[in-house]
């Protein structure tokens, strides 16, 4: 059964992270996604560590369900190639430096004149104006200059510290992928395409904003220094190890005080309402830890449990795709590669009942789809082998090289 995007074609020049997530997930729903890569080493994760077959990873983590095209768009011919594959495109994506791409020959302008009901995507880092914009970008510059490291730190005099995973990165992905699917529904009302421009900041920023944000909420009412909430998080030690263990309710807060075996916390004035407990985090945190360390990470889950107390163990990476619960949901499945071999990697996370999403095909070699893409635009053989001969063209559907 075809996917909910299936019909779209998408003209992909991203790399790295954000651009390729956003357009794997628009692949792994149906849509044709052609990946533009050069052909002298395509985009830059596939030369990352951690490779079998040929392939990093992290190339295919994030290049699932494409065909890659390997083209030199500084040659005119393999810019007119990629005219003729944007004919008839509905997507075109990039994320390079603001006005890189107007530099390469791929302006919207450009673009436009190809395929004028086009939704055109831009992708940066900081933004495409103001003093950061021209400047190179990563995602731990992204986390500090967006105010997660502080966040992550705990408070405005803790050190600030970096969220362990490429937040800005993936959240840039997963938005910018909505924001194509909005748009193409958009242009399905009003005929029109339009140009979507997304940055890295400003989509952490708007994603802290909804929980973390609350002391500048209010103009004129903004806390001068934000101060930590509490010493301590809402990590628990045990006699075997660690579990999360989260009240917010009185139910809730009850429910655990009786199940620590501590119903007397119930009278305890520091802790009669959410606002005292709020007010003395510290306190109420202080004396739970005390108590799970008493017992066993298995026996306080049980126990907690059975009081509806809301609790999980902290497992590691390793163990994730082992826990009943992922087990239960198939998140983690096992797809076969014809060269980097049997691979495990989460399903895509949105399941639709009527039109699912199904992984056609494993990350691409480099160029893989180059010849049928130009067969099927008209190209003849003898041109085919000329433009590679010349290294206009690349891929052709080689195996990549081993290690």
């Amino acid at each position: 059964m075809p996917g909910p995007l299936e019909g779209f074609r998408v003209i992909d020049m991203t790399s790295v992270i954000s651009g390729p997530l956003a357009t794997m997930m628009l692949a792994d729903q149906g849509a044709e996604v052609i990946k533009v890569e050069n052909p002298s080493g395509g985009d830059f994760t596939r030369a990352m560590s951690n490779r079998q077959g040929g392939f990093s990873a992290s190339f295919l983590n994030n290049n699932r369900s494409k065909r890659s095209v390997a083209v030199n768009t500084k040659d005119p011919r393999g810019m007119d190639l990629v005219k003729k594959l944007l004919e008839g495109a509905d997507v075109f994506i990039q994320n390079m430096r603001p006005g890189v791409i107007e530099r390469i020959g791929l302006g919207e302008d450009v673009v436009r004149e190809i395929a004028p009901e086009i939704i055109y995507v831009s992708i940066s880092g900081f933004g495409d104006r103001g003093p950061f914009a021209q400047r190179p970008v990563y995602d731990p510059l992204v986390q500090a200059l967006s105010g997660l490291t502080t966040i992550q730190g705990g408070s405005d005099e803790a050190r600030p510290r970096l969220v362990r995973t490429i937040v800005p990165d993936k959240l840039t992905g997963v938005m910018a992928a909505q924001a194509i699917t909005a748009a193409l529904l958009s242009r399905e009302r009003t005929g029109k395409g339009q140009h979507i421009r997304l940055s890295m900041l400003d989509s952490v920023v708007n994603f802290l904003w909804h929980s973390d944000m609350a002391s500048q909420t209010f103009v004129g009412g903004e806390f001068p220094q934000e101060m930590a909430q509490s010493f301590i998080d809402l990590i628990y030690e045990t006699k075997t190890g660690y579990i999360s263990v989260a009240v917010n309710t009185d139910k809730q807060w009850t429910n655990l005080a009786n199940a620590l075996g501590h119903p007397e916390w119930l009278e305890d004035p520091r802790f009669l309402t959410p606002a005292l407990r709020h007010a003395n985090i510290n306190d109420r945190l202080a004396l739970t830890q005390e108590v799970l360390l008493t017992r066993t990470a298995e026996e306080w889950l049980e126990a907690l449990e059975a009081a509806d107390v809301p609790s999980a163990p902290i497992l590691r990476r390793r163990d994730v795709m082992h826990h009943p619960q992922i087990q239960a949901n198939e998140t983690v499945k096992e797809y076969a590669h014809p060269d980097a071999g049997l691979l495990r990697q989460a399903r895509p996370a949105a399941q639709f009942s009527g039109t699912p999403p199904e992984i056609t095909r494993g990350a691409p070699r480099l160029g893989e789809f180059t010849e049928e893409a130009m067969r099927a635009l008209g190209y003849d053989e003898n041109t085919i082998a000329k433009l590679a001969a010349d290294g206009v063209i690349g891929g052709g559907g080689k195996k990549q090289a081993a290690e």
